[in-house]
């Protein structure tokens, strides 16, 4: 049996990574000012993040379209696929799954089945990833479903971020919260464990927020799996890097990518995080 997967362009995972594991990657939608761009297409990263404090409304994020999921499914059959596993972010957050959901039901040639990251970001990413490795070493669609439901609930990310500007933009906060974050300067840090996004505590310094976010992703235990994460903040990667280098898994080099305008939009540029699955 020859399983597929696939997940959407929330999932931060560079194209070589993908390529790397066999992971076909559906790019969502970004809105802005009246036009729509296609994920990692049409909008680069860069672009996005240099324009945002300039658009006149906060952008938002759509599904991809359903024909696009049946698009892919039907060609990783005709690849030879006998099975696809599709998993996507959190059901929660978007309505990315069910799209997915629809595209399943338009194929007649290959099963699919659709899996619940709830998570985002690179999550989601190193959700899709144990589910490749788990595929390319011969496991049986239940086996690999079973695998991934016991790694969400191992599996955490946070982040630390520079304003809560783009928060209040995209209603995240009312006026009255941003008002007094504003003039408390206040640097949120935020958690994202099973679907929930939760802020966790209200830092006053950048400094101090990325190193209390450590301090948390290190209480929780070794990690089997780590990746940091940035907004527009590549210069801080060096640092960071350094910074959390103590909690790196044995032998490994995790991946710093830059995180998508789906989540960008709501948490603004400057910002870092972790995501990660700790270990059993």
């Amino acid at each position: 049996m020859t399983i597929r997967i696939v997940t959407d362009s929330t999932c931060d995972l560079p194209e070589s990574a993908a390529a790397a594991h066999g992971i076909t990657v559906v790019p969502a939608y970004i809105n802005i000012d009246g036009h729509s761009y296609l994920d990692g297409l049409e909008l680069s990263r860069q672009a996005f993040y240099e324009g945002l404090p300039g658009y006149r409304t906060s952008p938002t994020t759509a599904a991809p379209a359903v024909g696009a999921f049946t698009q892919v499914y039907d060609q990783l059959a005709a690849e030879g696929a006998t099975g696809v596993l599709s998993i996507h972010l959190s059901s929660k957050l978007s309505g990315v799954l069910n799209a997915a959901r629809l595209g399943a039901e338009a194929t007649q040639i290959v099963p699919v089945k659709l899996f619940d990251s709830q998570q985002l970001t690179m999550g989601l990413g190193l959700l899709a990833i144990a589910a490749a490795e788990a595929a390319a070493a011969g496991r049986s669609m239940a086996e690999i479903a079973r695998l991934l439901e016991e790694r969400v609930a191992r599996t955490y990310v946070f982040a630390a971020l520079d304003t809560l500007e783009y928060l209040w933009r995209s209603g995240r906060v009312s006026r009255a919260q941003f008002g007094l974050g504003t003039l408390l300067k206040i640097k949120p840090l935020l958690r994202v464990y099973c679907s929930e996004v939760e802020m966790m505590e209200k830092v006053r310094t950048s400094r101090r927020a990325v190193e209390r976010m450590i301090e948390l992703v290190e209480a929780l235990g070794p990690l089997e799996h780590l990746a940091l994460l940035h907004t527009h903040a590549a210069g801080k990667l060096d640092e960071f890097r350094e910074q959390t280098r103590h909690l790196f898994p044995a032998g490994s080099n995790p991946l710093a990518v830059e995180v998508t305008p789906a989540i960008g939009a709501h948490v603004g540029p400057g910002g870092l995080g972790l995501a990660c699955i700790v270990a059993t």
